[in-house]
Parts: C-alpha cells; sequence; structure tokens
C-alpha cells in the first residue's frame, strides 16, 4: 500500500513538475499593439562613419478625443524631478518619450554639447524646464522608463535651450542640422524643441582607422582601394609617410600592384609631400610617359598643381604634356 502511495505521489509530482515546465516553455511574449499605442521609432543619422541612431516610443498631443496642446510641458511631462510612484523612484527625470527606456546609440566616441561620451548605448532621460532642459546619458539602456533611473549610472549630463517650434503631433527625434564633423539631433513634441550637438572630435582620425582596418581585409588586395587611400591621406596632409607605403602597394605590390597613370602620379605626389624631391620627379617623369597616361590627366596634374600655387611645377608638367601629345585638347587650349 504505501508503495502504491508513493509511487502516486511521485507521478502526480513528476506531472505537475512537467506541467510547468511545459508552460515555462509556452509562455511566450505574443506581439501586441504598443501600451497607449506610443508606436517605436528609430533615427539614424551618419557622422562620416560614425552612426548616431535613437530608438523612442512616440507619444501624440491627441489622444482618445483629448486635446493635450499646451498641457504638455510643465503637466503631462513635469519640470524638473518628479515622484513616479513606482519603485519607491521619487526623484526621477522625464524618459524623453514613451514606454521603455529611450536609447542613445553612438558607434564611435563622440561628443555631446563638447562634453566627451564614448562609443554605447544609453538610455536617454531629460529633465524638463522653461528655460532649459538636462539631458541625460546612463548607462543603464534597459529598463522600462524612468522608473528604475539612478543617478550614479549617468554617464553624461549636458544643459541645453529649448526652441519654439513648428507644431508637431508626435514627439519625433530629428537631425536638424548636418555637417561634415557634427550634427545637430532635436526632440520635438507640440510646440517646442529640444536640440542637442552630436559632435565627432577628430573625425579624419576615425576615417583613418578604419581605412587601417579596410586595407588589411580584401579592399587591400585592390590597387584602386590602396589608391584612393592614399589620395585621400595626402588630401589631409596627414600620415604621409603611410599614405606612401599604400601608394607603393598600389604601384608595385605582388599580385596587386598596377602600374599606370593613376597610381604613379600618387605616388609622386607623396613622395614630393614627404620631401623625397628627386624619387619625386623620376615617379612623375615614369607617369608622363606611361602608356595609361592620356592628355586629360596630365593637364589635371598640371591643373593641381597650379591651385596648390607651384607654377614652375605646373609649367613642367603642361610643356611635357605639350611635347608628348602636341594639337590635342586640352593641350592646344
Amino acid at each position: 500500500m504505501k508503495a502504491t502511495q508513493h509511487s502516486v505521489l511521485f507521478g502526480l509530482a513528476g506531472a505537475v513538475l512537467t506541467g510547468a515546465l511545459s508552460s515555462a516553455v509556452l509562455a511566450q511574449s505574443v506581439t501586441l499593439p504598443p501600451s497607449g499605442d506610443n508606436q517605436k521609432a528609430t533615427v539614424i543619422q551618419h557622422i562620416g562613419p560614425v552612426e548616431v541612431r535613437i530608438d523612442y516610443s512616440s507619444p501624440r498631443v491627441h489622444l482618445q478625443g483629448q486635446d493635450r496642446t499646451g498641457k504638455i510641458w510643465g503637466e503631462l511631462v513635469p519640470y524638473g524631478l518628479h515622484d513616479l510612484q513606482f519603485n519607491d523612484c521619487k526623484q526621477c527625470p522625464w524618459r524623453a518619450g514613451a514606454n521603455e527606456n529611450t536609447k542613445f546609440s553612438v558607434s564611435h566616441d563622440v561628443q555631446i554639447e563638447g562634453k566627451a561620451l564614448p562609443k554605447g548605448t544609453y538610455g536617454l532621460h531629460m529633465l524638463a524646464g522653461k528655460d532649459e532642459f538636462t539631458v541625460i546619458f546612463s548607462k543603464n539602456a534597459a529598463s522600462w522608463g524612468s522608473y528604475w533611473y539612478n543617478p550614479a549610472e549617468d554617464a553624461l549630463r549636458v544643459t541645453v535651450k529649448p526652441e519654439k517650434a513648428e507644431f508637431r503631433e508626435w514627439l519625433t527625434y530629428d537631425f536638424i542640422d548636418r555637417e561634415p564633423a557634427k550634427a545637430r539631433v532635436a526632440l520635438v513634441w507640440e510646440n517646442l524643441r529640444v536640440p542637442f550637438t552630436v559632435a565627432v572630435p577628430d573625425i579624419e582620425a576615425v576615417y583613418l582607422a578604419q581605412l587601417r582596418d579596410e586595407l588589411r581585409g580584401n579592399a587591400g588586395f585592390d590597387w584602386q582601394q590602396l589608391n584612393n587611400a592614399a589620395q585621400w591621406a595626402l588630401g589631409t596632409g596627414k600620415n604621409l609617410e603611410e599614405a606612401t607605403g599604400w601608394a607603393q602597394r598600389a604601384v608595385s605590390a605582388p599580385f596587386v600592384g598596377n602600374e599606370n597613370f593613376q597610381t604613379l602620379s600618387t605616388l609622386a605626389s607623396l613622395e614630393r609631400a614627404t620631401g623625397k624631391t628627386a624619387d619625386a620627379d623620376k615617379t612623375l617623369e615614369k607617369a608622363i610617359a606611361h602608356p595609361t597616361a592620356n592628355p586629360i590627366q596630365i593637364h589635371g596634374m598640371g591643373r593641381q598643381l597650379l591651385q596648390a600655387g607651384k607654377k614652375a611645377e605646373a609649367l613642367k608638367i603642361f610643356q611635357a604634356n605639350a611635347k608628348r601629345f602636341p594639337n590635342q585638347w586640352p593641350v592646344n587650349v
């Protein structure tokens, strides 16, 4: 009898455990409309090779027949720190959106309003105010809203001035100004926008680091990519010795190099820029005499020297072009 009772008990326990495990496996999230119908949105902007991304949920001004115009700032979004009445968060900022954390991600180190922010993903929060906003980048980017906000996790805080804006029904993040090394992003909602600047402090160094990595891969086996990289570095005036190495590989590296007017002229320019004048003269002479050279290419090189203020060198190029390609355009111009 006892054996039978034990068997029944263990059988029941096994059934309960199996049922619990099955429930755990089956209890997966289903896709439902977002809380409050605050649709998710993402905006991405590149600053050269640097990617800036903001993921957020977007509330609207008019909700279920309610016109909240004039009641967003200072009411729906309280000024300063406030009690969220959950998780004992009595001094918390605004989540800078709706629902889960608004996330701010950068692929490289940047500066926000002139202050350093390392690459990574951050929870984006704000302290709203009539005259100024504090934008907070938190190391915690995985929470729901600001309920778990902890100032000890702040990576950076910056203070910015809000601006009047045309009416915007949906809370939106826009990149409103874009330049080669920086961009201005703004949260825009109702009749207000909150802008802040994202800048890459040394964008040429970022390009250079990426070129180095790329030239260790497939691009390093392509003379055109090597030549392009060398030309770019020549234009910056930086890392010229390294760029000269790329140019030499583009000309003569085994299984890779291709000696032609393009590669030789790039190498000649870099040799001249690094003080190797005698080598530059020989390489340039070889480029002009090369079978791949044509009068337009040679003329273009002369024009570049003119623009650089090197009139005597430019004249030599034009004379060599006229000798090799007499009465051809643009020589006869």
